[in-house]
């Protein structure tokens, strides 16, 4: 790593310090301050401290994800949101939530927010695995991401199915769970969601060779040894595990999957992807960070949803990337 690398690594660790202390201090509808974490601890423990761990660890998993994504498929505009595999565990989640109140479905094996995270998981990696066996057969980055956003739309439709047909306090609840929030995270719901997603993101780093490897394509990778499919496989299974993960507990997030690793490219002008790897999960969690700061102090005694505040973010560059790269 080079001076220059170094100085923005630094300047990312303290952009994410600062976010941190913005989250706890302003995460919520009344401005905290340092000399109020003694007398006010539930609020600090039990509120913002779990909400800002979760930003941290979403942030990080949904940036990470979007990163190992675009690698594999070779597009910068691949992503979980934009390829529907956030749209897949919704509409698990639709299922188990929805059709197991209003249908009795689940009545007798739902175990709250556990089904959730499973039922999330599997519809995140069944959506990735449908999208990877049809980039077999297609070659245009255009055509695969025109049927990623297919995948999203028939997802949607049914979930439009099922919201219909569900009660009105079941629709309440999931509404507002589509609508994306780290508020909803209890410190006992980190216990499974913190170590799951750090064990993903950790195992990225045993994946760092193929990850580069599979950056120069499939022919590059079998030339220097590396199993390309075992290895897009559990690439696959890890960024579906890591999206699964944060949709079942703060919701469907758009454009983190997506814009971070683009933010990242811009930044780091290098084509090594550990120092992506890295740079994305600091920008991931300040963006997230920054982003619930905004929520909870852009109004008064209103909490915005989280996806408002990350569209706006995201989008730009994404239209940034779209219009510098013409060739698409």
């Amino acid at each position: 790593m080079n001076s220059k690398t170094a100085i923005k690594f630094s300047v990312l660790l303290l952009l994410f310090v600062l976010s941190c202390a913005l989250s706890l201090l302003f995460g919520g509808s009344e401005t905290m301050h340092l000399s109020d974490i003694t007398s006010q601890d539930f609020i600090f423990w039990q509120i913002r401290f779990p909400k800002t761990i979760t930003a941290i660890i979403a942030g990080s998993a949904l940036a990470a994800a979007g990163l190992i994504l675009q690698i594999i498929f070779r597009n910068p505009l691949a992503g979980p949101y934009v390829l529907g595999i956030s749209s897949g565990a919704s509409l698990m989640v639709a299922l188990s939530i929805l059709a197991g109140n209003s249908f009795h479905v689940f009545s007798d094996f739902f175990i709250g927010k556990s089904f959730i995270v499973v039922s999330a998981i599997s519809g995140s990696f069944l959506v990735t695995l449908l999208i990877l066996l049809i980039s077999k057969k297609v070659n245009s980055n255009v055509i695969l991401l025109l049927i990623g956003l297919m995948f999203s739309q028939i997802c949607g439709a049914i979930q439009t199915a099922l919201e219909y047909f569900s009660d009105p306090n079941s629709l309440k609840s999931f509404v507002i769970w589509g609508m994306g929030s780290l508020a909803n995270t209890t410190n006992k719901d980190l216990l499974l969601f913190v170590p799951l997603a750090v064990l993903c993101l950790a195992s990225l780093l045993f994946f760092i060779k193929p990850i580069n490897a599979l950056l120069l394509g499939q022919n590059y990778a079998q030339n220097i040894g590396i199993n390309f499919k075992q290895s897009r496989f559990y690439l696959i299974l890890i960024s579906s595990v890591l999206t699964g993960l944060t949709t079942a507990f703060c919701g469907p997030i758009a454009f983190v999957g997506i814009a971070v690793p683009i933010l990242s490219r811009m930044i780091f002008k290098t084509s090594k992807q550990q120092i992506h790897l890295l740079s994305t999960v600091l920008l991931g969690s300040t963006i997230l960070l920054f982003a619930d700061a905004l929520c909870n102090s852009l109004l008064l005694q209103v909490s915005l949803p989280i996806n408002m505040i990350t569209t706006f973010i995201g989008a730009p560059l994404v239209i940034y990337l779209m219009f510098k790269n013409k060739h698409w």
